[in-house]
């Protein structure tokens, strides 16, 4: 027996069919019938997503049943097109996509809930990976959705309720001082590392901006390395000027190369991995502990410390945002002393001696002597 809710002309009806436990709707599209299954037991949630396809079809975003199953692969792909339009890292979805894809790439987008997105922070949160990683992730799954809600005409209805921003570790404090440095480039033993950590010190280049660096990008005539539109994590070019070191290096480095050749090489072939040589050099070097992303945070603070501009040191790093850059302007225990031994040297008075004051049992603070 079929049970019937009936409303007012042109909103639809629900229905109750023997058998199911979900409520069914009838709707019109163009004088024709449309009857589906709402997917909801309760009938004031029923009502609710009725509501929401009649609202649809007089603004034009209704969408057919085939059309709402859209794989969220496809809405991942507008997601790759539109960093592309806009000039950002593409690379950083495909990393992602190396852990979203298995996970939710032979789904359809209305099947990505709230508890799939929570089973993945929880599932990989136990395999060892950080909450910034998942955090990304998720930022930029959400995105993907976002686009496909926002275009003209849409592509989804609706949108999962996203994770709450979980709380991320303290950003990594660790710098390189130029002593520890020396010992790095000491235990460097070949061309292409020696070469990569004087720029890595100096400019304060990503690991990303490094290990892609092409020929062409380096000027040896000018003195000058230019990061290209698109290949930055920023998506913005950038050009700086080599310092006599760096130029030094580089010189060799790309020696009886091509222009499209890469400028970091090993036995002729493009450094893609530097992991194991990374820690085979820091042990080396008596720093295990030591990242490459460290010279990145010390470069920017070398800047600063020798006067640099904000504004030209964080058009130099890449860095877009004041945030992100003050977070790498990381104060160590030198540039206290440093500090003191300034105001002290400011100071126009007279520090008194020991003898000029004493201490008193019944005092909490010292008594001078008239």
């Amino acid at each position: 027996m079929t049970q019937q809710r009936k409303r007012p002309r042109g909103t639809g009806s629900l229905y109750k069919v023997a058998g199911s436990r979900f409520w069914y709707m009838k709707y019109y599209k163009d004088g024709r019938a449309v009857i589906e299954s709402t997917g909801e037991e309760s009938e004031t949630k029923a009502r609710r997503k009725l509501d929401r396809f009649i609202t649809a079809l007089a603004q034009g975003d209704w969408l057919s049943p085939q059309q709402r199953a859209i794989p969220f692969k496809e809405l991942w792909d507008k997601l790759s097109e539109d960093f592309k339009i806009n000039g950002q890292d593409v690379k950083r979805l495909e990393y992602q996509w190396k852990r979203i894809g298995p996970e939710f790439g032979h789904l359809k987008a209305n099947q990505i809930t709230t508890d799939k997105l929570n089973a993945y922070i929880l599932q990989h949160r136990e395999a060892g990976l950080e909450n910034a990683t998942l955090n990304r992730d998720m930022a930029s799954m959400k995105r993907a959705f976002t686009l496909a809600y926002k275009c003209t005409p849409r592509k989804i209805h609706t949108m999962p309720v996203f994770p709450k921003r979980l709380t991320e570790a303290a950003p990594r404090k660790g710098f390189v001082e130029q002593p520890t440095f020396d010992k790095l480039t000491k235990a460097a033993e070949s061309l292409w590392m020696r070469s990569l950590l004087a720029t890595a010190y100096a400019f304060g280049f990503r690991k990303s901006e490094l290990l892609e660096m092409k020929v062409a990008q380096v000027n040896l005539i000018d003195k000058t390395i230019t990061l290209y539109r698109g290949e930055t994590k920023s998506g913005e070019p950038r050009l700086v000027a080599m310092t006599q070191d760096v130029y030094l290096l580089l010189t060799e480095c790309v020696r009886g190369k091509d222009q499209d050749d890469f400028v970091f090489t090993r036995d002729g072939e493009r450094v893609k991995d530097m992991r194991d040589a990374w820690e085979k050099l820091t042990t080396a070097a008596g720093c295990p502990e030591l990242l490459l992303h460290d010279l990145r945070r010390s470069a920017v603070r070398n800047m600063i410390r020798r006067g640099i501009p904000e504004r030209v040191a964080m058009q130099i790093s890449g860095h877009k945002t004041r945030s992100v850059f003050d977070r790498y302007n990381i104060v160590s225990q030198n540039d206290l002393v440093e500090a003191a031994r300034k105001i002290e040297a400011g100071q126009k008075t007279v520090s008194p001696s020991p003898n000029e004051f004493r201490y008193s049992s019944a005092k909490v603070g010292p008594s001078y002597n008239a």
